[in-house]
């Protein structure tokens, strides 16, 4: 009887770790990463410093990089997805302009795959705007 109790109690022992182990690493897997604001800050001046109102092609430039920026920052938080629409999507709730968000990552997709896309100063402004909100939310400014 007493063997039987010390097995028992031996594999309840494993059982318990086991538990708390998993437990652990799930948490710790799905906790959200933090980010190098310093690198994300600098990457961020450079793509503000480049957006000139004199220079058009400027404009499309600064959002396709800004929107790789914010891509970036999801990536390196750790969500899953194939496309930067599936990670966007897992953020829903933490955007604070996700409209904005949306906009901006849509008018960079018109940008990429269309051909007779035109960008103004102020629209890509506003699209700068958005990005930088997003980053912000993400932690990575």
């Amino acid at each position: 009887m007493d063997q039987t109790l010390s097995i028992i109690f031996f594999f309840s022992a494993i059982l318990i770790f086991g538990g708390l182990l998993f437990a652990i690493i799930s948490i710790t897997k799905n906790s959200p990463r933090t980010l190098d604001q310093d690198k994300y800050r600098s990457r961020w001046m450079a793509i503000e410093s480049r957006l000139k109102r004199d220079e058009e092609n400027s404009y499309t430039v600064c959002i396709l990089e800004a929107d790789k920026l914010l891509d970036q920052s999801l990536r390196d938080r750790g969500l899953s997805g194939k496309t930067m629409a599936e990670r966007m999507k897992q953020c829903q709730g933490k955007w604070t302009n996700g409209n904005g968000v949306w906009a901006a990552h849509k008018l960079r997709n018109r940008i990429a795959h269309e051909t007779d896309v035109k960008v103004d100063y102020d629209r890509a402004r506003q699209a700068l705007i958005a990005y930088k909100q997003g980053l912000k939310d993400m932690g990575a400014i």
